[in-house]
């Protein structure tokens, strides 16, 4: 396992690049114009002083100077670490290499990242130190499952992709192989017949606590199935990115499936620990962590309202079971959590530890992270604790078929368009519209599937055939829920920095033939 030495040291760097956007900014326009250094990061420098890994070791605190190493270059990141408020916890990596971490962490091994760190360069790394720098560290992706080679690939390590939209609202219930895949590190390898596994439920005002096996979780617990859609936070923020670029994944549309879950009810287990149904806990919170960790090796943990796992009709499961088979590695298995309603960052994958708490889960996921602000606000002042962290989602729709930039034939002078129209909490999609003129005149789209007002968990499929008779048209689509909330025509005004909650009309724009 990482030892968090040098990736706390290399986290430092990403969370200066993700927080100090401007500096950052800016060192990516030098890389794209060409004026930054055109020497690779890490590269042996003639000229540069020589330094041992015995030497580096020695500077490990603000007296000595703080040193790192990356590839064949040692830097001085003391000034960093005086300028940066997250200094503390980069001086626990201080005196090693930060290269381990970005082997994790690929999807921040960044121009931009590099850039940063080649200014507090100092000299070289003694040669043949490099390979000893790294820790003997094989790809900690190199066992990441076998994937269905349709997904569409946003980052490969750690594995995201999505599913392409032409096929999304083929079926109601997505194929687990065809259904999105969101990590943030890589896939851990559960072997139960190792009996290394268990899930631990602790409440932090009961001396009770629980401690399972899955068997035993599914002896103890009568089975609960749910049909939910999984969204992520960040689905169509390649859309919102149209209006100003925001930090995160450049998801389209398809960061959202549909599945049935089958597992036992959190209420139940939480029940046995002792847990109250009552108004005095409204406003504990139950934390959920994965066997993912971070290179500090912490955990990846959030938190959802303990009213919300408590509440008998809101069917939150601890899941072994996705649409009729046990969990892929890639959506959990052993154990997740499905939590309706809410978005797929609640839903932990690989569970193995709940505390029921007082207050929220402190973790960077709920904390400084799945949150959304003005659209004025920038990385600069940003603070993240004036916002709650993002539980259900807000209303949303989307144009499956045609695709965007698509030519499609008319049939009897028709186009046909299909879709799915979703909002969180359980509300209901009500109705579905569609313009072909700007939302000058608006028409109602057929609902595919059966809608209840509440506790409708999973989505809602559409389609409409509608005359035509220009060349070419912009489709605009929106959807309406059981609470009469709509959606808001543009993403410029619900943009936000970190390109969540992108739920604006649906456009498309497509060429039209006739028949």
């Amino acid at each position: 396992m990482l030892s968090g030495l040098g990736a706390a040291a290399a986290a430092g760097f990403y969370y200066y690049t993700k927080y100090n956007l401007p500096k950052v900014l800016a060192l990516e326009n030098k890389v794209k114009e060409g004026t930054a250094s055109e020497r690779e990061p890490g590269s042996y420098v003639d000229g540069l002083p020589v330094y041992s890994s015995g030497d580096l070791a020695k500077h490990a605190d603000e007296s000595t100077g703080v040193w790192v190493s990356y590839k064949s270059g040692v830097y001085d990141i003391t000034h960093f670490i005086k300028s940066h408020p997250g200094g503390n916890k980069i001086l626990l990596g201080a005196g090693v290499s930060v290269e381990p971490f970005w082997n994790l962490y690929a999807i921040h091994k960044q121009p931009n990242t590099l850039a940063l760190l080649e200014e507090y360069r100092i000299g070289n790394l003694t040669k043949g130190e490099e390979a000893d720098a790294m820790i003997n560290m094989s790809d900690p992706y190199a066992n990441d499952p076998q994937r269905h080679p349709v997904l569409t690939i946003r980052t490969k390590k750690p594995f995201n992709a999505e599913t392409p939209t032409s096929l999304l609202v083929e079926n109601f219930i997505t194929p687990t192989e065809f259904f999105y895949v969101r990590h943030h590190f890589p896939v851990p390898d559960v072997d139960l017949s190792s009996g290394d596994y268990s899930l631990e439920i602790i409440s932090d005002d009961e001396k009770k606590g629980l401690s399972l096996n899955l068997d035993q979780l599914k002896t103890a617990y009568a089975s609960h199935s749910v049909t939910a859609s999984l969204q992520c936070s960040g689905n169509r923020r390649s859309e919102m990115n149209r209006t100003k670029p925001t930090k995160g994944l450049e998801w389209a549309q398809g960061a959202m499936g549909n599945a049935v879950w089958k597992g036992v009810r959190l209420r139940d287990v939480l029940l046995d620990l002792g847990i109250k149904d009552s108004d005095e806990n409204e406003h504990w919170h139950v934390e959920f962590e994965g066997l993912d960790i971070d290179p500090t090796s912490a955990p990846y943990a959030v938190s959802i309202p303990l009213s919300k796992a408590m509440d008998p009709r809101g069917d939150v499961i601890l899941a072994y079971e996705m649409n009729g088979e046990t969990l892929t590695r890639d959506h959990g298995f052993p154990l997740r959590v499905v939590v309706p309603g809410t978005t797929g960052a609640r839903w932990v994958k690989w569970l193995t530890r709940i505390e029921v708490a007082r207050n929220e889960s402190q973790s960077h996921w709920q904390q400084n992270d799945y949150k959304s602000f003005n659209p004025s606000s920038d990385w600069d002042k940003v603070d993240f604790s004036t916002a709650p962290a993002i539980q259900e989602m807000p209303v949303t729709s989307v144009v499956c078929d045609p695709q965007d930039g698509e030519t499609v034939e008319l049939k009897d002078g028709k186009l046909k368009l299909k879709g799915y129209a979703w909002s969180g909490g359980g509300r209901g999609v009500v109705r579905v519209d569609i313009s072909l003129d700007s939302g000058k005149t608006w028409h109602v789209a057929e609902l595919l599937d059966p809608v209840k007002l509440s506790r409708q968990w999973a989505w809602t499929r559409w389609q409409a055939n509608l005359p035509v008779t220009a060349k070419e048209t912009e489709v605009w689509v929106r959807a309406v829920d059981a609470s009469y909330n709509t959606q808001p025509e543009g993403m410029e005004h619900i943009w936000n920095m970190r390109g969540v909650l992108a739920v604006g009309y649906h456009k498309i724009k497509v060429s039209l033939k006739a028949d």
